[in-house]
């Protein structure tokens, strides 16, 4: 029984005709790197593309024309796809999806927002879109909405989160039961066995954040890096529920939110404090103290700052050795 498993998600993982992850868009690996803000430059997507994953600029801390330069660069250091990530709720929406077809963009994963907003109109232009979640009833409405695949991320995850703290072990057979689209799993993947332990429970692929945020080709501060590898269990929390929930470390501005809280949970003292740069004073100046400092649980496993290249073979390598052991 556990020889069939094993070469069935090896299966899985490596037939371009039956990964539907691979297929859809045209990768060696369906593994996806995270869109995460300070840390998704060109340099991280493109190096994630040559070495046969999904890379994924992140919009959501750029200008509109830093995008722009951005995705320019990632298309002169790759012929491999590559996308962009747009986090539906920050500002410059119109002007960021109007690059994004003027640069003619193949691929783009959405967050933070209803997938109907884009979804159309950007697979008018041929355009596959992929949106996050982080439940059953959030990815129902993306099969309604007509995505080409689904992100469902458990709240283990880095930065910015759902609200009902479902874990991914929970939430990728639940959300498999109830959609026939691609399944990606997020939230707490940074080895190859969990790799492995999601594709099991349905996923089709992986999106991972974290350990790609603590690369040689992460733009963030390498203050931020070397913290990231110094971190252990325990040590991120999620918070601010009242505005958007986000997991990040608990340094000191972390606890300055937290005394916040013992004034009655004020959301507008806590849109004042957020509203100065936090995260990027902390992830990408690299202040760790006064700095948003966000990423998953599974950071306490991270224990070094690796280019990309062989964070790609350690999880291939730990893909291949993990096995499923008989009952």
């Amino acid at each position: 029984m556990s020889n069939f498993i094993h070469f069935g998600i090896a299966e899985k993982m490596y037939s371009e005709n039956q990964n539907k992850i691979t297929k859809l868009f045209d990768l060696k690996y369906p593994i996806i790197q995270g869109g995460m803000i300070w840390h998704s430059g060109w340099r991280l997507a493109s190096a994630v593309s040559n070495n046969g994953g999904l890379g994924l600029i992140g919009s959501a801390s750029m200008y509109p024309d830093i995008l722009r330069e951005n995705i320019r660069k990632c298309k002169a250091a790759t012929d491999k796809p590559f996308g962009v990530n747009i986090a539906l709720l920050y500002p410059n929406l119109e002007e960021i999806i109007q690059i994004i077809l003027e640069e003619k963009v193949k691929i783009v994963f959405t967050s933070a927002g209803s997938p109907k907003a884009y979804t159309e109109t950007l697979q008018k232009e041929g355009i596959k879109v992929a949106h996050v979640v982080s439940s059953t009833k959030f990815a129902i409405k993306c099969e309604e909405a007509g995505v080409d695949a689904i992100v469902a991320e458990g709240f283990e995850a880095g930065g910015h989160n759902g609200r009902d703290e479902t874990t991914t072990f929970c939430l990728i057979p639940n959300v498999k039961n109830h959609i026939s689209k691609p399944l990606i799993a997020a939230g707490g993947i940074a080895l190859g066995s969990q790799m492995k332990a999601a594709m099991i429970l349905g996923a089709d692929g992986v999106q991972i954040g974290s350990r790609f945020a603590a690369t040689v080709e992460a733009s963030a501060h390498n203050n931020w890096k070397n913290k990231i590898v110094e971190l252990n269990e325990g040590d991120t929390h999620l918070t601010l529920k009242e505005l958007a929930p986000v997991r990040m470390v608990k340094n000191k501005f972390f606890h300055d939110l937290e005394n916040l809280y013992e004034t009655g949970r004020n959301a507008e003292a806590l849109k004042e404090t957020l509203g100065r740069a936090r995260a990027k004073k902390g992830m990408f100046e690299g202040d760790l103290e006064e700095g948003e400092l966000e990423i998953g649980q599974v950071s306490a496993l991270i224990h070094e700052i690796l280019p990309v290249e062989k964070v790609f073979e350690n999880l291939l390598r730990e893909f291949r050795a993990s096995s499923v052991v008989d009952l």
